[in-house]
């Protein structure tokens, strides 16, 4: 939109100034037109006064040929003024046949002149006064008919060149009126396609903020191109991750309720439920039982173990203990964990179960502020996520290092198992998301969980060697030590 906004008003900028220099030049070329005209008018009174002057004389000239008792001193003051005259044309402007013929004009005048003067000087003998008259008549009747001539010539030219002159006038007339009329009308014109590429944009996204505000967080804004269409994709986007975030903070204050109930239901069960198992082992342990039903009774304890772990589970997801930090190492931690989850390791595989573990730990990591207890959780079940993905066997890849740059500590855990699919990547760390048939769908969000709670972010990626990644990034500084309570320093 700006560039056009900028093309508007060059287009308007341009158009009054070339309007501007069309509206001078046309004054200019119209002076110019008027002042030749004029000057050729007065050329033409010019030569009126000439022919004037010369029918004068000769008629004066008459006069004394057929009277000469009448005196001719009163003709010489028009004879000087027609020589005055004749020197005036030759001092305008003209083209070089207009000059020749007025050169050979004035030689005329001059001849004319001196057979005047002959005339003048005869006048003491009659007989030649009237011999140099009549030489003096005839050479004036040519000097008149070679200027009514001109003169015609002259005023034919002049009334073709001021008719022309009045048209191209008149033809300059209506383009400045065109031009005085259109400017306006262009610039307005102009101005109304701006305004309406601002306004039309700007009341799209207004409509789309009355929408937004209104709680339609799935209206998007169509339509707009160049700024706008970035503000619009910007507003789209915003309006996308709104309608995100409250999703998201539905389903937190779901799972908050979920939570709770969850947390009440295993305070509920967990007591009756440990005097279920204990009873179990004492009939297990009793010597009047056969084998069958020993065995009976120890699959029963074992699922009674695995809702204890469910019920551990639930209550750590709803109810996360708060982290007393203290100085570790996560290369003990995670080393400790490793060895106490993954029972089938050996430096190389021996059977179709084996899981191979190979260690890759800096051994310059720094020390971190961390809860040992909390962190070796989320470790474990990222471990025992990796081993039942990894049925048939096969390798685990444990690995950390700082980053040299921004001193965080990363931890790397990778298997070789089944993997995970892009459409679910995104999903495995949400609570009760599981794909497997016994699965709770709560270690790795608590595990998610128990990194956050260390200033920690975690990441799932596909393992290039076939199978899954899980990446933690822990911050080197988090938080001052806290003193640990006996029990738990007991545990």
């Amino acid at each position: 939109m700006k560039k056009r906004i900028l093309i508007g008003l060059a287009l308007i900028t341009s158009f009054f100034v070339l309007g501007g220099i069309f509206l001078i030049v046309t004054i200019e070329r119209t002076t110019f037109a008027l002042n030749n005209l004029i000057d050729l008018h007065r050329v033409e009174i010019l030569r009126e006064q000439l022919l004037a002057n010369a029918r004068k004389i000769q008629s004066g000239l008459s006069i004394h040929h057929s009277h000469p008792g009448d005196p001719l001193d009163a003709l010489v003051a028009n004879m000087l003024q027609l020589e005055d005259q004749a020197n005036k044309c030759l001092e305008c402007h003209h083209n070089a046949d207009t000059t020749r013929e007025l050169g050979a004009l004035k030689e005329q005048i001059s001849t004319y002149k001196e057979a005047f003067g002959r005339v003048l000087a005869a006048r003491p003998d009659a007989y030649r006064m009237e011999f140099e008259a009549s030489k003096a008549l005839a050479l004036g009747y040519t000097l008149v008919n070679r200027l009514h001539d001109m003169t015609a010539l002259t005023y034919a030219a002049l009334e073709k060149r001021t008719e022309v002159t009045l048209k191209d006038i008149g033809n300059m007339k209506v383009l400045i009126f065109i031009l005085i009329v259109m400017g306006p009308i262009f610039a307005i014109g102009l101005a109304i396609i701006i305004v309406r590429g601002l306004t039309g944009p700007l009341s799209a996204l207004m409509r789309a903020t009355k929408k937004l505000k209104s709680g339609d967080l799935s209206y998007r804004v169509r339509g707009l191109s160049d700024e706008f269409g970035e503000m619009a994709t910007a507003f789209n986007e915003m309006a996308a991750a709104l309608h995100q975030q409250v999703h998201q903070m539905q389903r937190a204050e779901q799972m908050t309720m979920v939570g709770e109930l969850a947390a009440g239901l295993a305070h509920e069960i967990k007591n009756p439920l440990a005097g279920i198992k204990g009873a179990m082992q004492v009939l297990q342990d009793a010597a009047r039982i056969t084998e069958e039903e020993r065995a009976i009774l120890s699959q029963a304890i074992h699922e009674v173990q695995r809702v204890e772990a469910l019920l551990k589970n639930m209550l750590d997801f709803a109810k996360p203990p708060k982290p007393q930090l203290i100085t570790v190492n996560i290369n003990d931690i995670l080393g400790a964990t490793v060895d106490t989850s993954i029972p089938y390791t050996s430096p190389a595989p021996e059977s179709p179960k084996t899981i191979r573990v190979v260690k890759r730990f800096d051994p310059h990591l720094p020390m971190i502020m961390a809860d040992p207890l909390v962190i070796q959780q989320a470790f474990l079940n990222l471990l025992m996520n990796a081993r039942q993905a990894m049925p048939a066997g096969g390798t685990l890849t444990v690995m950390t290092f700082e980053d040299a740059l921004t001193g965080e500590i990363h931890i790397e855990i990778a298997d070789t198992g089944v993997g995970i699919s892009g459409a679910i990547k995104e999903k495995i760390f949400q609570p009760f998301f599981t794909t497997k048939h016994k699965g709770t769908g709560l270690g790795l969000a608590i595990s998610k969980q128990f990194i956050e709670m260390h200033g920690g972010v975690i990441s799932a990626a596909e393992n290039p060697a076939g199978g899954t990644i899980f990446r933690i990034i822990l911050p080197r500084a988090q938080g001052k030590e806290t003193p640990l309570p006996n029990k738990r320093l007991e545990g």
